[in-house]
């Protein structure tokens, strides 16, 4: 087998393509095409759910990204045993279903539109809303550190420590510990309503802009490094991103952030209010 190729990043959903491995999932059967529109889940930084759909008419059950190695061994998910990408190694879209398929068969794969739209929607928003976040925390920086890609202190790439995204939103934690004050972040009297009142003015203002998204995408392969661009009005941001995203900030209507802070951790909900259908391509 070698690594899949796959259409998701330009937005497809549906494709046809032979069933080229098949490895056990538990009582259940993970099946390799030489092609694929579905997103898996991915083992490295699991923000982005894995599409859902049907392969050959089969419900695909779940979609996880597995690693073959020069030994003819498939490791999946988190049992991977190397880094992303390691030279030696095939990366493999696996799609479980509960009925197994025959190796050469070709099969047709249709990933779930709607759900896919909503994904994406939640994806371009919680990227936007961590440029938002980043920009209304930058007076809080008491040395210099990293800065996105609008110029801002990066405060999200610098404390994150998950990342969930959900259909039209998502949800984000970050730390705010002894390993950050050592940055040089204050988090002393952080007022988190007027961070999020700020964050959500420019977060209006950039949907309103209409701002167009793309998709940087070097090569067809699964690990292919993939970068997010979104032309914003203050200047191009551009983030590393191995998932999928709407074609502008038009697309989400309307996008907000609430805060929530802990003891030691600050966590961001991002939701975006659309009444705009998003498309994908077929």
């Amino acid at each position: 087998m070698n690594s899949t190729v796959v259409t998701f990043p330009h937005g497809h959903v549906s494709g046809r393509s032979t069933i080229v491995g098949a490895v056990p999932v538990g009582e259940r059967h993970g099946l390799v095409t030489t092609e694929t529109p579905f997103h898996p889940l991915d083992h490295t930084w699991p923000d982005q759910p894995a599409d859902r759909g049907t392969l050959g008419g089969l419900v695909v059950v779940d979609c996880v990204t597995g690693a073959l190695s020069a030994g003819g061994e498939v490791f999946l998910g988190p049992d991977i045993p190397v880094r992303r990408g390691t030279a030696g190694w095939e990366w493999l879209v696996v799609h479980v279903t509960e009925e197994p398929v025959a190796l050469g068969a070709e099969v047709d794969l249709v990933a779930d539109a709607a759900h896919r739209a909503g994904l994406s929607a939640g994806h371009t928003a919680c990227h936007l809303a961590a440029l938002a976040l980043n920009a209304a925390l930058a007076g809080r920086w008491r040395k210099d550190v990293a800065a996105d890609g609008l110029g801002h202190p990066d405060f999200d790439q610098s404390a994150i420590t998950s990342s969930r995204i959900t259909p039209y939103g998502s949800v984000d934690v970050y730390r705010l510990g002894k390993s950050l004050r050592k940055k040089g972040f204050t988090a002393e009297g952080l007022d988190t309503d007027q961070v999020a009142a700020e964050a959500n003015e420019r977060l209006k203002g950039w949907v309103a802009s209409g701002a167009p998204v793309r998709l940087d995408v070097p090569g067809p392969e699964l690990t292919a490094r993939r970068t997010w661009h979104c032309a914003l009005p203050e200047g191009e941001a551009s983030i590393p991103c191995g998932g999928t995203h709407v074609r502008s900030a038009a697309d989400l209507g309307e996008v907000t952030v609430e805060l929530a802070l802990g003891e030691q951790e600050l966590t961001m909900h991002t939701t975006v209010h659309t009444t705009v259908h998003t498309t994908v391509r077929a």
